[in-house]
């Protein structure tokens, strides 16, 4: 009986041991299911803010930078080939001549050939050369008479050496009226025969001479005839004897201008 009594009480704790587990799975359920879905973090929509919308203005406005310069460039690129198109020859090979009878060809008279000289090196070097010979006579006649008076009293000594050249019994080019008589006492303009030349130049002022002298030579600066077509002058604190002799037309600065067909002594 004591051995019956204690199966039956084995039995009944495991059946009580299966009920309550059963218990506990049905309450964890029941929790599962009546537990509150999880809230869902709402979406932050992030606003445009001004700094944003800068960096896209800037961004626009290379890019429309960009789109110019490409334009320019075929823009370039078309006018090249437009004027390529335009100064085009067509070749021989290409040129369908339609045939004439013989007996419709008048005979030519054919005149005798004319020898032509093609430009050569030396030719392009020599009138180079002259050019920047001239450019420096008038810089320094501009310079050396008149680098403290100005634009304006470096353009009257120019007129001065132009008005000569037209003139014609003075030379025919710049360096010819500009040192004529240079070396010696009958020197037309003071500089070329007083020594100064051997002085060092003042840098800045020699520059303004140098591209005033080109500015005038290819028309960008017009001579005005502020001298009243004056073909000698003096500086104020000299009188020369041959002052009396010719009209006096103007005074730039510190220069007194005068006017005659008469040859005479510049400064």
């Amino acid at each position: 009986m004591v051995g019956h009594s204690e199966n039956y009480r084995t039995k009944r704790n495991r059946n009580s041991v299966i009920e309550d587990s059963k218990s506990e799975v049905a309450k964890a359920k029941a929790k599962r299911n009546t537990t509150k879905p999880r809230a869902t973090k709402p979406i932050q929509i992030r606003e445009v803010t001004a700094p944003m919308i800068r960096n896209t203005q800037d961004a626009l406005s290379r890019s429309d930078r960009v789109l110019v310069a490409v334009l320019a460039i075929l823009l370039a690129t078309a006018s090249a080939a437009v004027g390529a198109s335009m100064t085009y020859r067509p070749h021989a090979d290409h040129v369908v001549v339609a045939p004439v009878p013989v007996s419709q060809i008048a005979p030519l008279a054919v005149a005798p050939a004319i020898p032509v000289t093609a430009p050569t090196r030396a030719t392009a070097d020599t009138v180079m050369s002259q050019l920047l010979a001239e450019h420096r006579c008038l810089s320094e006649v501009m310079y050396y008479e008149a680098r403290g008076e100005g634009a304006d009293g470096q353009k009257a000594v120019a007129e001065v050496v132009f008005h000569r050249m037209n003139h014609g019994d003075y030379g025919h080019s710049i360096c010819a009226v500009v040192y004529e008589g240079a070396g010696h006492a009958g020197c037309q303009f003071s500089f070329t025969c007083n020594g100064i030349m051997a002085q060092r130049r003042e840098p800045q002022a020699w520059r303004n001479a140098e591209i005033l002298a080109a500015r005038i030579l290819t028309g960008e600066v017009q001579l005005r005839n502020a001298t009243g077509g004056a073909t000698n002058f003096h500086a104020v604190s000299v009188q020369p004897d041959w002052a009396d002799t010719l009209t006096r037309t103007t005074q730039i600065g510190n220069h007194i201008f005068y006017r005659s067909g008469l040859r005479s002594r510049a400064s």
